[in-house]
Order: structure tokens, then sequence, then C-alpha cells
């Protein structure tokens, strides 16, 4: 019997059976929830300290945070959250980390989005990520799962190359083999975003893949260029494959689930039929021209380096639909038996990018709400997450000491 049928012989039954066995008809046909606990990404809160973070989180009802903790002197303007002393982060500040989380029933993982293959700040991106490996694993590692979250990045001059993609899957190999290997000592595994980084150029460049595991067949070329990937794995988020026109949920049934480490809950709402998608397609970035010569052809032109393909940012449950199936995704997730963490990475058009802290703790909220059903059991209380299931974190009592990439090649 498929889920239609079923649904037409319960609402038959339903139409003249008592409300206890309406209640049960409805508990029955809803897929089996998981327990997975749902984190907020820090990045949203970038005036915060640690512990100010952990109180955003007890507000609006998550499990844990992944720890933003960009370089101080980044060269990034989106991005600029640091929630950890990177610089001078001991054992004991190590325990209060752990302590709080324990305490407060939270969970945490690390990260920092940077090019490590490309630009003018590799070298320091590559040593920065070092770095917080060593945090990740005075943190408990993998033990503790608590992973280390980056982007790889692109080199475009080699892009630009004939073979130039390749070139970006050799250099990966050169620079991740060390990392991975320093991080695999630690008992620390590093997860890769999918996100292509469509605004890392100029909106004069001729094209915007910014990031090497921007697609699916990147990620899995990753894989199979280097000699030891076991600590390599995924954060995935749906968003960017929304606007490049493809059903997350058929990435997902196409990739190595085993991973899967990290879903990045963020909604994205395409907008296919206005005046710049019409005019430019959907199958490039939109192009920059002479203003003067674009407005005398009646052409529009992108606003800047991220609109340049016909989107905008979203939070699912929060202001209206967006253009994912929110509960096919779900639910295909936790059919196939994902464990770890959801996590709300904030960056609505109508939430963090407004500016407003009320917002942004709305949408946050929201998403929670959305998210629960799938994810969350059903209690005396409503959706809610068991947080008698989680497992204490152990303090490793672990100082590594600092490297840099000339320490390990």
């Amino acid at each position: 019997m498929n889920r239609r049928e079923f649904f037409k012989g319960a609402a038959a039954v339903a139409a003249v059976a008592p409300f206890a066995a309406r209640e049960a008809l409805a508990h029955n046909a809803k897929p089996k929830a998981g327990n997975n606990p749902i984190w907020l990404m820090t990045s949203a809160f970038p005036d915060d300290d640690f512990d100010g973070v952990v109180k955003r989180a007890l507000d609006v009802g998550a499990q844990g945070l992944e720890l933003c903790v960009f370089r101080r002197d980044t060269d990034r303007a989106d991005h600029i959250a640091t929630h950890l002393d990177y610089k001078d982060f001991t054992p004991e500040k190590a325990k209060h980390v752990i302590d709080t989380c324990n305490e407060k029933g939270l969970r945490v993982s690390v990260g920092a989005y940077d090019n490590l293959i490309g630009g003018n700040f590799q070298e320091v991106n590559q040593n920065h990520i070092l770095n917080l490996v060593r945090i990740a694993a005075m943190l408990g590692g993998d033990a503790n799962d608590v992973v280390c979250g980056t982007f790889v990045g692109y080199d475009h001059e080699l892009g630009r190359q004939d073979g130039g993609f390749e070139k970006n899957l050799e250099k990966f190999k050169k620079v991740f083999t060390p990392i991975l290997k320093y991080a695999r000592s630690l008992g620390v595994t590093l997860c890769v975003e999918n996100c292509p980084m469509e605004g890392w150029q100029p909106v004069t460049a001729p094209d915007c893949y910014n990031n090497l595991p921007g697609c699916l067949a990147a990620r899995k070329l990753m894989y199979a260029i280097l000699d030891d990937s076991s600590n390599l794995q995924e954060t995935y988020d749906p968003s960017h494959d929304i606007w490049q026109h493809i059903d997350p949920t058929d990435v997902i049934n196409s990739m190595d689930f085993a991973k899967l480490r990290r879903i990045h809950i963020k909604g994205t709402r395409n907008f296919p039929n206005d005046a710049e998608a019409v005019h430019w397609g959907r199958l490039f970035p939109q192009q920059s021209v002479n203003a003067a010569l674009a407005k005398k052809a009646g052409v529009p032109l992108p606003g800047g380096e991220w609109d340049r393909l016909s989107y905008e940012p979203r939070l699912p449950g929060f202001g209206g639909s967006d253009s994912c199936d929110w509960t096919k995704f779900l639910e295909n997730l936790m059919a196939k038996g994902y464990k770890y963490p959801f996590v709300i990475e904030n960056e609505g058009c109508n939430s963090s990018h407004t500016g407003n802290m009320g917002a942004t703790l709305q949408g946050f909220r929201a998403t929670i709400l959305n998210t629960a059903p799938v994810v969350w059991p059903l209690g005396p209380n409503g959706y809610e997450f068991d947080k008698s299931t989680l497992k204490e974190m152990v303090d490793p009592k672990v100082n590594p000491k600092p490297v840099t990439m000339k320490d390990l090649v």
C-alpha cells in the first residue's frame, strides 16, 4: 500500500473513530523520527563571546553550536565571528568549554571557512585551520564528535588554464594531504562544505566557481585523488544545490552517505522569472558590462558579486516557503539513518541579514520548529529532543604543540 492509499483509508476510519483511535492513526502515519540535535552556526552573532552564544542557543532551544573561529585579521567581510581565543587556547579554556557544554546540555564543533588553495591569504588560512584542528583535538575530537569545518577554496589562476579544474584537484591533494595527516594524528575529522562561494570573485569575473567541493562530482573526485581520505567528510548545505537547479535529495542519494557528518539548514528561494533571469538565463551567472550601454539596451545588471544568480537566502519555516521540499529532504535523511547534528546557518534575507537581533533569533526559533517534527520524537510536550541520550563530553587533557604548514611539509 502506498502512502496515498494509506491516508485515504486512514481518513475513512478516522471519520468514525474515537479521538484516541484518530490520534493513533495520525501518529502511525508519520515516519519514525530520530533524535538528532539541532545546532546554531554562530556566524550570526559576531559581537558575542563563547558564553554569549551559549546563552543564545539555550534561549532558542538548540542543542549545540558550530563555533565560528575566523581569523581576527580575516580578509573576508561577510563572516567575521570569532568565538574562541584561537591564539591562546589553553587546556584550561578547553576545560571551560567542555564543562559548560556538559552543564548546559550542549555540544560543539569548530570551523572557519576560507580559501585554502588559492588567493593571497592561502598560507595564512592553512595555518589557521591547523590551529583549529589543534583546538578540536583539545575539545575531544572525534571522541566527542568535535569536527573542524572548512572550505577548500579554488586557485583561479590555475582554474583559467587548460585543464584548470584537474589542476585544482591536484593542488587540493598537495595542500590537504599534510593537513589531514596531522588531523588524523590528533583524532580529528575535517568536514568540507559544498558552497561554491559565488561571490568570491569580482562581479566582472566571467565565472563564479570559487570552492572546489561545490558540486558532487568534485567531492567524489577529491576522495578518489587522496591516498587516505578516512578523516575527510562533508558538511552538506542543500541551499547551494537548489540555486543550481538540483534536487538535494538526489544528491544525498548519489553520494557516499558514510561521508556525511553535518547538515547545514539553510533555504534558497529561486527567482526563475525575474528580469535578470529572463535576460541572462540561469545556466551562467549574470555578467557585468558598461552601465550606460546596459541602460541603452534595456538590460538589467547584477547589483554586486553576490547578486548574479537570481535567488535569495531564506530560513525554512520563517516568512513563507522557499524552493526546497524540506519534508522530502529531511525524511529521506532520517530514512537513511542520518544521526548527526542539523546546524542552522542563518543567512536569511528576512532574518540575520536585516541586522536586527530580534529577527535573527526569530528565524532560528522558527527553523527549529520547522525541523523538529521530522527529526525529534513526539513526547508529552510535543516534538522534543531527548536529552537523556546525550553522551557526556570527556576532557582529553591534551595540549598539542601548535604547528604550521612549514612544519608538516
